[in-house]
């Protein structure tokens, strides 16, 4: 089924940025980069190009939606929500993430040296 939150696993950076970047309010374009940045720590930035490819691939996806705001300055400026889809699919994988790297700090303990 394509609306199942499993079947979009697992995401790209890029999308992964953009879904959580949109989890917490509804954004334009050019806040949902400086969003991603913010919360990489300047670590990730999106351009232009890769952030409206995506977001055209998650409206079409019904992971997005398009929202029309009133009374903005500029009518022009096109904002962005996450849909309930769009959550279930960001928990997913977080989730997943999180045995990622559950997996990865059992396998990178240190190995406790032999008494002798």
């Amino acid at each position: 089924m394509a609306n199942e939150p499993g079947t979009f696993l697992p995401l790209s950076p890029a999308i992964l940025h953009i879904l959580i970047s949109l989890a917490g309010e509804d954004r334009h374009g050019y806040g949902i980069m400086q969003e991603v940045a913010l919360q990489s720590d300047g670590q990730y930035k999106l351009g232009p190009g890769t952030l409206y490819d995506n977001l055209q691939r998650l409206l079409d996806q019904g992971l997005v939606s398009e929202v029309i705001r009133r009374g903005e300055e500029d009518s022009r400026r096109r904002y962005y929500r996450l849909s309930s889809l769009g959550k279930r699919v960001v928990n997913l994988e977080i989730g997943r993430l999180e045995g990622v790297f559950r997996q990865a700090k059992v396998h990178l303990r240190p190995v406790k040296a032999a008494k002798s």
